[in-house]
């Protein structure tokens, strides 16, 4: 083993609980706020079609994800898959469209904090809440792996005791005329493909466990336990929250950054305790997807450094392991984007385009894969090829929806302009691919020195030969 090899090794300390913390947590704010913009778009039955249509295709993607991550455990995740299918343009594709994922996420996370702590304190400037709160979560994240996974575990468990709060206080108010009027459907099934890109938030992320896979003490039997019941949580949770929050009257009006305490105010007043308490406790959740997701964009950034896509500063680690560039330069833009709060919403859209992009080609990856590498070593294996292909026809549709439906037709409010949405995601890419073309090509490692990170891994858990076939 190279010390270069050494020197770019994370720290072994995950167990199942930890990546269900992580999964769980990443995703948990979009029980808290976002998804609600759907009601605008597809009515209250429009939405609850497409967050229908999404839960089928998470639980489809998360089977096939565990399949990728077991056999190929890699820090860079869905950006290793691809490379490894579909060969190192197709891997820097993937983890771009990661990065605009991870990157434009956390910034429309804290803006929705600082909305709760507005609620909480008024005399507090959300905007000031906002910026704090990202570079407090920047800070916690250079601790180490296991402080940070720690603080995500409670802050989980915290949001979830939260919604099982609000699911008790709300139910027996549900009014189910609410859901059925003659406005919940304003524009047919126009109306379902409208809101995907908002069903898409009540997951979004779920998959940032697989970042942490180099970090995981024995990732063949731990992924897939973290992953099954991560998405097994998150399908009831968001079941319950959608109509609990439709029956509450949440569909009607105009969509607010705290959905959740908003809807309980109906019933209870605004200054009552229950929605006070809500609004407490989901701080929690909105710090575990910040935190979570601070984990996943610092990892996939280190990987696609490591791997030579992108300048060597971004993977070198600090004393404790951690990839201290790869944490701050995004966090960097994301502190600069959470900062202009009035455009939160779009910082959504980004986020979720850069998902259903990033699904699209993962699920291309596992049957590429299937097929170029049919004796690759699979300790998890997917039913296939129905599952993918599920998966992946589900992700196409995703994919057209967040593109025709929003990103075509919305504007960023930057510099005292109104940027149209596409032109700023046609110059990352544009950016991105000139550094792939012009620099980062010339840098790749070859993909077995790329993989043989992984014979690191295999050679820390002695007995395990799975992970050597997969180079």
């Amino acid at each position: 083993m190279s010390d270069n090899r050494e020197n770019q090794k994370l720290e072994k300390a995950l167990k199942p609980i930890h990546l269900w913390a992580i999964g769980v947590g990443m995703v948990i704010s979009g029980q808290y706020f976002g998804w609600n913009n759907g009601f605008t778009e597809g009515g209250v039955i429009g939405l609850i079609l497409a967050v229908a249509l999404m839960t089928i295709f998470y639980t489809a993607f998360i089977f096939c994800f565990a399949e990728l991550s077991t056999s190929i455990p890699h820090a860079g995740g869905p950006s290793a898959y691809a490379r490894k299918a579909m060969g190192s343009f197709g891997g820097f594709l993937t983890g771009i469209a990661v990065l605009i994922e991870y990157v434009f996420a956390p910034p429309a996370i804290t803006v929705s904090t600082g909305s709760y702590i507005h609620f909480l304190i008024p005399s507090i400037n959300p905007v000031y809440a906002t910026v704090a709160i990202f570079i407090i979560f920047i800070l916690i994240n250079m601790i180490g792996v296991k402080g940070a996974a720690l603080i995500e575990m409670i802050a989980t468990i915290l949001a979830l005791i939260g919604l099982a709060i609000y699911y008790v206080s709300g139910f027996s108010h549900v009014k189910l005329h609410y859901i059925t009027s003659v406005n919940a459907f304003p524009h047919g099934w126009t109306g379902m493909f409208m809101a995907i890109p908002f069903a898409i938030w009540f997951y979004l992320a779920i998959e940032g466990g697989a970042m942490s896979a180099e970090e995981v003490k024995n990732p063949h039997k731990d992924i897939p336990k973290g992953f099954l019941s991560t998405i097994l949580t998150l399908a009831l949770c968001t079941v319950l929250t959608l109509l609990i929050t439709a029956g509450l009257g949440g569909g009607v009006g105009k969509p607010g950054d705290n959905p959740l305490p908003q809807a309980l105010a109906t019933i209870y007043g605004e200054h009552a305790f229950i929605p006070k308490l809500v609004a407490v406790i989901g701080l929690a959740g909105l710090i575990a997807s910040l935190n979570g997701i601070i984990i996943g964009y610092s990892r996939q950034m280190f990987a696609l450094s490591r791997a030579g896509y992108l300048p060597k500063f971004l993977s070198k680690l600090s004393k404790r392991r951690i990839p201290t560039w790869g944490l701050i330069v995004p966090g960097a833009i994301g502190v600069i984007a959470a900062g202009n709060a009035n455009f939160a919403n779009q910082l959504i859209v980004l986020s979720a385009f850069g998902a259903a992009l990033m699904y699209f080609l993962t699920m291309i990856s596992i049957i590429i894969l299937r097929q170029k590498e049919p004796d690759l070593n699979r300790p998890f294996r997917v039913y296939y090829p129905w599952v993918p292909i599920l998966a992946l026809i589900i992700s196409a549709v995703a994919l057209f929806c967040v593109f025709y439906f929003t990103v075509l037709g919305e504007t960023i409010p930057l510099f005292g302009f109104n940027i149209p949405m596409i032109a700023v995601l046609i110059i990352i890419f544009a950016l991105g691919i000139g550094y792939y073309f012009f620099v980062g090509r010339r840098k790749l490692l070859p993909i077995d020195e790329e993989f043989g990170v992984l014979d690191i891994l295999d050679e820390e858990n002695p007995g395990t030969e799975e992970v050597k076939q997969a180079k």
